[in-house]
Order: C-alpha cells, then structure tokens, then sequence
C-alpha cells in the first residue's frame, strides 16, 4: 500500500523547492535569491575532508566561467557556520584560494528535502549536484558517492550545454563539443511525423544541415 505521507524528492522538471538556509553569506531565501539566474547547488559529505577541499578549490577556481554563463554556486553540509568559515580561512591560508561563494550550514532540513542522505552511502550528504535553471527548475541532478571526487568541467559542460539546448531549440551530442560522431555540431531533433521527415532529408541535400540519416541529422551553430 503506498504511503501517502512520504515526501517526494524533487526531480527533472520541477520546480527547485522554496527555502530559507543560514549561509557564509548570510540568510538566504532559495530560489529567489538566484533570480533570473541559473544556480548549482552542491552538497558535500563534510568540511575539513580531503576530497571536499580539492572540490571547493576545483569550483573557485571555475568560478568565474560559471558567472559568464549567467550561473552561480552554493555549496552545503550538514556542519554549522564557523566551520564552514573556519574551512574557507584554512584554504586561503594553505592552499591560496578564497572561497568566493556561499556555503549553506544545513540542519539536516534541506538534505532531507533534496534525499542527500543516502543510508547506504553512511550518515554525511552525498556529493550531489542540483542545476537549476533561470526560470527556477531543476535541469539537471548527479550524485556522486562521498569516495569519488566531481569533474568540475563536466558540471560546467553541462551548464553551457542546456543553455545551448534552450536557445537553439537542439540536443547536444555525447561528450559534446568533442563528439566522436559528429565533432563540435549539435543534433538536430530527430523527425515526429513522415511529412517532416521526408523534408529533412531534402534540407540536408540544400546544406541545412548533414543527415546520416532522417532521424540523426546535425548541424554547426
């Protein structure tokens, strides 16, 4: 018999859930203080670990392409705030990097609300990955167990990537834009009907875009 009292985590397409979170920066009202912007929203099992500090490096020191594709970082842990400034302190101290962006000291509220805590994976948040876009919905959502470290440039891939999708109306090949099929091109959504599939062809033989085939065509932006 289902549950009715349980809480359903968010997902793809849904709205990004309004909260209010203590952060390094101050109290912080999500998702209206990213307003019109795009955010990722980072969780990590704990400050003061190994793993943790090369990621928070990682992110800074990506920063600022992050903000030139109108998108922030906020980071979060189940630890209070002056660990977390604490952390940010020892950082800079040792390692020559100021963490720019504000790190969430969460009760335990938020991580139940985004399903951080993963019993099999021990008692700490994951390492997940919330992108959310403009219009405040989740696009994109990645856990990582807490013994494997993110690839930065992938989070910052996939950012630049569904804005890309969005403007262009496309879908945006695998390991994009190095693709091992169709190099640095996007994919031109495939056909839904025989009229329009017969007229993709007919537009690739005018150069519109290449076609292997009606159902996997792909041009350069």
């Amino acid at each position: 018999m289902e549950n009715t009292n349980q809480k359903r985590l968010p997902l793809l397409g849904d709205d990004f859930p309004e909260m209010t979170v203590q952060t390094t920066h101050g109290t912080i009202e999500l998702p209206k203080y990213y307003s019109g912007k795009w955010f990722v929203l980072f969780s990590h099992p704990a400050d003061f670990t190994p793993v943790c500090t090369t990621e928070f490096v990682a992110f800074q020191k990506r920063y600022e392409k992050f903000k030139a594709l109108n998108c922030e970082l906020i980071g979060l842990s189940v630890d209070q705030v002056f660990a977390h400034i604490k952390w940010e302190e020892w950082i800079k101290e040792k390692l020559g990097v100021e963490i720019q962006f504000p790190i969430i000291a969460d009760t335990g509220a938020v991580a139940e609300m985004l399903g951080l805590i993963h019993p099999g994976k021990g008692t700490n948040t994951v390492r997940a990955v919330f992108i959310v876009d403009d219009k405040c919905k989740i696009r994109i959502i990645f856990y990582y167990p807490q013994e494997l470290g993110r690839n930065m440039d992938e989070i910052l891939r996939a950012v630049e990537a569904m804005q890309i999708s969005d403007k262009h109306g496309v879908a945006m090949p695998a390991n994009w834009p190095n693709s091992e099929v169709v190099k640095d091109h996007v994919i031109v959504p495939p056909a839904k009907d025989v009229k329009t599939a017969k007229e993709r062809l007919e537009k690739a033989k005018a150069g519109e875009f290449e076609c292997f085939d009606w159902w996997l065509c792909h041009k350069k932006l």
